[in-house]
């Protein structure tokens, strides 16, 4: 009788116990609940438009899609004459690298990926259709350009090959700030510092052509590289890694370019 009452006495105790820490749970539970709330609407904050890479990744892609238009555009309406063999050439390799950097950045970006894909190849037909003009026009252009273009691809092929092993080198070898650098996940051995160096070039082919004819300017081109400008500044500070070169390029892109069509809608619309 006796270890029976000790048994009783040992479940109630167990029980109490239980039913006291349930009772805790559910105050620290309803005290949680505020924080929680807070919590939720602080998440909610960060992911409106502004703050959505996704957002201006897709604007981006759009304005991108403009310009793959702009080249298809030109080359069924616009004669040969307007080509710029230079710009169309940057904006080759340019859609050659964001292709592949919007493949491997965070969101990836499909639709931005397909349309530099489509970049390419439009802004390809428009380069040979400018070639073929400038053959019979100016044939000593066309030599140089060649040359250039041959150089260019033999020092590219060059860095591509020996870039990881010599990225590796550096990151090991503990040099301080230039290791550092080198093993950055946006720095100069890879393509996130690439893609946006490729559109400094479109910005300084824009910035040498600041007194180019009107009349060989492309306004669906300068157009679509006045929005991507606008879009990319914010777009670049959203994803992972945040690059702030692309965003500082894009500044530049969207001064330039605005610069070219601001001069070509006073030529022709005013």
């Amino acid at each position: 009788m006796h270890l029976m009452m000790k048994s009783t006495n040992r479940l109630v105790a167990i029980a109490s116990r239980n039913a006291a820490a349930a009772a805790a749970l559910q105050r620290s539970s309803l005290r949680q609940q505020p924080i929680v709330r807070w919590l939720s609407t602080e998440e909610k904050k960060k992911t409106t438009w502004w703050n959505s890479p996704e957002f201006w990744g897709t604007l981006g892609a759009l304005a991108g899609w403009g310009m793959s238009g702009a080249a298809i555009y030109d080359a069924t309406q616009q004669g040969p004459e307007v080509i710029s063999l230079n710009m169309t050439g940057v904006l080759i390799v340019y859609s050659s690298l964001f292709c592949r950097w919007a493949l491997i950045v965070k969101p990836q970006n499909l639709l931005l990926a397909a349309c530099h894909a489509a970049n390419v190849i439009a802004q390809s037909v428009q380069l040979k259709r400018g070639l073929d003009f400038r053959s019979k026009t100016d044939p000593e252009q066309v030599q140089k350009l060649y040359q250039d273009a041959a150089m260019a691809g033999v020092i590219g092929g060059v860095a591509i090959a020996t870039g990881p092993r010599v990225r590796t080198l550096l990151t090991k070898a503990n040099l301080g700030v230039i290791s550092t650098v080198a093993a950055a996940d946006a720095g100069p051995f890879t393509v996130h510092f690439w893609a946006p160096m490729s559109k400094w070039f479109i910005s300084g082919a824009s910035f040498m052509d600041l007194n180019r004819p009107t009349d060989k300017v492309s306004l669906p081109q300068y157009s679509a590289l006045t929005a991507t400008g606008f879009f990319f500044t914010r777009y670049a500070l959203l994803v992972t890694p945040v690059n702030y070169t692309l965003c500082s390029v894009n500044i530049a892109l969207f001064l330039s370019s605005a610069w070219h069509l601001g001069r070509k809608v006073k030529a022709d619309y005013m």
